[in-house]
């Protein structure tokens, strides 16, 4: 049974959190919005906190340390803020930029299929914050839709690098990780996998947004397995063209085939219209463009 995390939390300098709502749990970690205990209402952050009774295994700290070694680098509009990281003698405590709207699963769930200029929106902040992940020489590993965090002002932030690891050119890693209904076929298959398994994931959540459901989504894993390594997809025929053809680009069976984030920015479904912000409700539902925005 895991201790009860603390109702006032001190990083042991100057800064005291003040637990406020459960967001939710994953991995080993418990998360919680946290309030600037001497600043307010205003400064709110997310607090995730992993018990030390897990962390025991040299293998779970190891993995940790590695986490927020990558996370804490990274500096992006469309990644999660690491802002710091404490210990107590219970806990590890990693504070984060808060996303107050939950993520695109949420979203998601609420609406299934959303609408292209949406789609545009949406897919073209994560890839911006896939080309700076992978400008640092990172492999997210777990890009998913319940990792794509999303602000006050509908920004989205790429979140959970717990996956996440360091590559160097041309090297491969081999170990099995990710989730399944976004999980490339060369990880399957044991080939070796690198930047490639990012853009394969970007097509699974790009095909997701549109359709309302995974690309190769079936009722029973081995199966879904089996149309992942054998790329059998279906694109529904209202699928506009743009889209169909960036979708099919990215879901390339072969790796070196799939655009890196650079070309995937340039393509020519983001030529349409592509809001400069979305209204809230569009968590639940479709918005009207209309030719005036």
């Amino acid at each position: 049974q895991l201790k009860d995390v603390p109702l006032l939390i001190q990083d042991g300098r100057s800064k005291s959190y003040v637990r406020g709502k459960f967001l939710g749990k994953g991995g080993f970690a418990r998360c919680y919005e946290l309030r600037d205990k001497n600043s307010g209402e205003s400064d709110r952050v997310a607090g995730k906190v992993v018990s030390k009774q897990l962390l025991q295994k040299s293998y779970n700290k190891e993995k940790m340390v590695q986490e927020v070694e990558i996370h804490r680098a990274l500096n992006h509009k469309n990644v999660v803020k690491l802002i710091d990281c404490f210990e107590d003698g219970d806990n590890v405590y990693v504070i984060l930029e808060l996303c107050t709207r939950r993520s695109l699963m949420e979203l998601h769930q609420r609406r299934r299929g959303i609408t292209e200029p949406e789609a545009r929106y949406f897919t073209i902040q994560v890839v911006q914050g896939v080309e700076y992940i992978h400008g640092q020489k990172i492999v997210h590993r777990d890009l998913k839709l319940g990792n794509i965090f999303i602000n006050d002002e509908m920004e989205l932030k790429i979140g959970d690098l717990g996956l996440a690891t360091r590559v160097e050119d041309e090297e491969k890693r081999n170990t099995l990780c990710g989730t399944p209904n976004y999980i490339a076929p060369e990880v399957l298959t044991k080939k070796g996998h690198s930047f490639e398994v990012d853009i394969w994931a970007i097509g699974c959540i790009l095909y997701t947004l549109l359709v309302g459901k995974p690309p190769f989504q079936t009722k029973q894993l081995k199966e879904t397995y089996d149309r992942i390594k054998s790329n059998t997809f279906r694109i529904p025929c209202w699928v506009g063209n743009g889209a169909r053809d960036l979708i099919i680009s990215l879901l390339a069976a072969d790796p070196k085939q799939r655009p890196p984030t650079h070309e995937v920015c340039k393509h020519s479904f983001f030529n349409g219209f592509i809001p400069t912000r979305l209204p809230t409700s569009c968590l639940t539902m479709s918005p009207k463009f209309t030719s005036a925005q």
